[in-house]
């Protein structure tokens, strides 16, 4: 993967630290940039889509429940 790939993946939405988390269905974590507090599914499966802009960094612009 490479940045600016586009990205559509499910996971457990985890907050850490200051931000949030995918825990990767597939395994693994990314840490995400989110434009709007996804308060209600925090720790619930879901699906994002975004851009990946640094290596292992998603700029998200959609996250709903899976």
């Amino acid at each position: 993967m490479a940045t600016g790939d586009a990205i559509e993946e499910t996971g457990m939405l985890l907050r850490e630290g200051g931000g949030f988390v995918l825990q990767r269905d597939l395994g693994g974590r990314w840490p995400l940039d989110l434009s709007r507090m996804p308060v209600d599914l925090i720790g619930k499966r879901v699906r994002i889509v975004g851009v990946e802009t640094a290596a292992g960094r998603i700029d998200v612009d959609g996250v709903r429940a899976a």
